[in-house]
């Protein structure tokens, strides 16, 4: 799935990437968005998502890590990804032209986002977490959150009830802990946002993500 926008090669440190800039006229802020680690950035999810932000006042900068550029199945880890995040964001800060940027992704993605925000290898104007994975599956002891209680950017945490990968209790009291953060709970939800009994396709649910995004980006269209 394509969607809209302008297909453009990014230069990294991990080797070129694709992403996608999508700027219609009159956008507000603009967002720059990661994919998860089990699909890329053409994946129908990011797809709704980010034609949808569009149409809200949202500028968009989708792109591919190295790993999934090159067709692997296996995540980069951290120091292999977080360069890759920081040279997507200098495109988009250079093709944003002037207006506020902010950075974020599903799942893997916004946790790549979150530490390349905490080791200084880029500066939006806040985060957004589409399904933080706070611990892996079925193992809620090995929580990821170390390194988020050092943001003091605003960051919005968008998570279904029933994921799997952050239990509620946890994920509310990690959020407690940050002042800047807010946490808006997609009843039923899962780990990709699909809500039992509710027909919609991946495309649907990222587009209906959308909404609460632009709001916290200050966008949103009447």
């Amino acid at each position: 799935m394509s969607g809209h926008g302008t297909r453009i090669t990014i230069a990294t440190p991990a080797g070129d990437v694709s992403g996608v800039w999508t700027l219609q006229a009159g956008a507000e802020t603009a967002l720059v968005v990661a994919h998860g680690a089990g699909a890329g950035m053409d994946h129908p999810f990011m797809v709704g998502f980010c034609d949808a932000l569009a149409g809200l006042g949202v500028a968009t900068l989708r792109f591919n890590f190295a790993y999934m550029e090159a067709g692997r199945k296996l995540p980069d880890r951290a120091p292999r990804a977080i360069p890759v995040w920081a040279a997507a964001f200098a495109e988009a800060r250079r093709r944003a032209a002037g207006l506020p940027l902010w950075a974020g992704g599903k799942s893997f993605g916004g946790r790549m986002a979150s530490m390349a925000v905490a080791e200084g290898a880029m500066a939006p104007t806040g985060l957004v977490f589409l399904g933080y994975p706070l611990h892996p599956a079925g193992k809620p002891e090995k929580v990821r959150d170390e390194h988020l209680y050092g943001l003091t950017l605003p960051m919005l945490f968008l998570q279904g009830t029933r994921d799997t990968l952050a239990t509620p209790e946890l994920l509310e009291g990690v959020v407690s802990r940050l002042p800047t953060a807010a946490l808006e709970w997609q009843e039923g939800a899962d780990h990709s946002f699909a809500v039992k009994g509710l027909k919609r396709t991946p495309c649907e649910i990222g587009a209906g993500l959308a909404v609460p995004a632009a709001r916290f980006l200050g966008a949103g269209r009447p």
